[in-house]
């Protein structure tokens, strides 16, 4: 029995440091080096300091702001270390709450709009953290940011659709509008 002991624990700590310390200083060079920005987080910086992720949502409820999913982490909205869902089934009390909550601040910020606003608007997302909504999400608020900024709604247009990412390799997923990096090009056209 002592002779199995020691190859076992001497093959345990060698698999220990091989796939535990080396594997990962490995691929986290290779990242670094071949995506250095992927790899930093995706971190977006204006005038030389990080306002935020491209991955990771931000919470706007401001009306000349596009708004983004809701979140359903906590203790606060998008919290990037407690990511989750809500977990609240279709006939919760409390998700239908939530829900018309959000459909009632849309209709407090932009009452003229009467068109039902896409599912994104009034729900979270598995993570909670969602950055991105769909075309028809941003489609939904042009009207509301235009006004508010005193902009032609096709100058708002104009930026939703170049700030449209397709599909990638053109067949996966579904296009999507980075609100982060739209609200900041907003805030752009005023500099």
């Amino acid at each position: 029995m002592k002779s199995i002991v020691r190859p076992m624990l001497a093959l345990f700590i060698a698999l220990m440091v091989l796939t535990g310390v080396a594997y990962p200083l490995v691929v986290t060079g290779i990242a670094q080096a071949v995506f250095p920005h992927q790899a930093a987080g995706s971190l977006i910086k204006q005038d030389g300091k990080v306002v935020g992720s491209e991955l990771i949502g931000q919470q706007f409820d401001a009306p000349q702001y596009f708004w983004g999913r809701l979140s359903a982490t906590s203790p606060m909205p998008y919290n990037a270390s407690a990511s989750s869902g809500s977990n609240l089934g279709p006939t919760n009390p409390a998700l239908i709450a939530n829900v018309q909550g959000r459909l009632d601040a849309l209709k407090a910020a932009d009452a003229s709009n009467k068109v039902a606003p896409p599912v994104d608007l009034v729900t979270a997302s598995g993570s909670g953290l969602d950055p991105a909504i769909t075309p028809e999400a941003a489609e939904f608020q042009i009207a509301r940011v235009a006004k508010a900024r005193n902009l032609k709604p096709d100058v708002v247009r104009n930026l939703v659709t170049e700030f449209t990412d397709g599909r990638q390799f053109g067949i996966l997923g579904e296009p999507q509008v980075n609100v982060l990096k739209l609200n900041l090009a907003l805030d752009g056209l005023h500099h």
